[in-house]
């Protein structure tokens, strides 16, 4: 496979980015992977190769970039407090102004399909992809959401607004578990899409918590759930992004 680090410019600044796919046979399918709270780092990365490990071209930014050109939880002196600060500084717009951003990026690059695209997003990004597959319908076309917070809230950016704009498939898995995002939550978006003709899909993973799916998370990583999520993905991507 082909790794790069790049910066991607965008309104604010340069986005530093990690980018992976398949070193032939291209141009591949696009995914955007957007990062969860503790930052992009080496686990994100290895989640990335996987998915290229599969025949997809796979962008993941900093969406952290505005603040720190670096920041995750596993670095020297980082911490919660300044993780929670990071992460209060992101709106849902700002992120959609990132994937603007990324798709021009794109536009030039040989290796990334001009087809569907994909777009996942974990634990604090459950909101930006929930956004981001409503303002590029015409491009996302299989988003998903894993342990996903502040789906469906009372603020005037809240993500479930513009559901109904969303094309192809969107998927949420939910952990059992879950303070950042309780059953009530879940249920008030289940509740609401109903109302909605887009193709979506809640499932709960039983036994699980918040992050299971990260594998460096101890205690909390569940692997046969982990693995689920990741059939689940790639069954949607084939539908939705294997185009001829």
């Amino acid at each position: 496979m082909i790794e790069r680090h790049i910066d991607i410019q965008t309104t604010d600044g340069e986005m530093n980015s990690f980018l992976v796919h398949p070193d032939e046979g291209g141009p591949h399918p696009v995914v955007l992977f957007y990062m969860d709270a503790p930052g992009k780092r080496e686990e994100l990365h290895d989640m990335a190769r996987r998915i290229a490990s599969v025949g997809y071209y796979v962008l993941l930014p900093n969406l952290y970039y505005r603040d720190v050109r670096e920041f995750n939880l596993t670095m020297p002196g980082a911490t919660r407090e300044r993780m929670q600060e990071l992460m209060g500084h992101l709106t849902n717009a700002m992120v959609c102004e990132d994937t603007r951003a990324m798709f021009d990026f794109l536009a030039g690059e040989e290796a990334a399909g001009s087809g569907p695209v994909g777009a996942i997003g974990y634990c604090m990004s459950g909101p930006f992809v929930f956004a981001a597959a409503a303002e590029f319908a015409d491009r996302i076309r299989a988003s998903a959401s894993l342990h996903g917070v502040r789906l469906h809230t009372d603020a005037p950016d809240s993500p479930h607004l513009t559901a109904d704009r969303i094309q192809g498939e969107i998927y949420f898995g939910c952990a059992e578990t879950d303070s950042w995002a309780p059953p009530e939550l879940i249920e008030r978006l289940d509740a609401h899409l109903a109302t909605t003709a887009i193709d979506y899909r809640i499932e709960w993973y039983p036994g699980t918590a918040h992050g299971f799916v990260f594998p460096q998370r101890e205690g909390i990583y569940v692997k046969d759930a982990a693995e689920r999520h990741w059939q689940r993905l790639f069954a949607m991507f084939r539908r939705q992004l294997d185009v001829a």
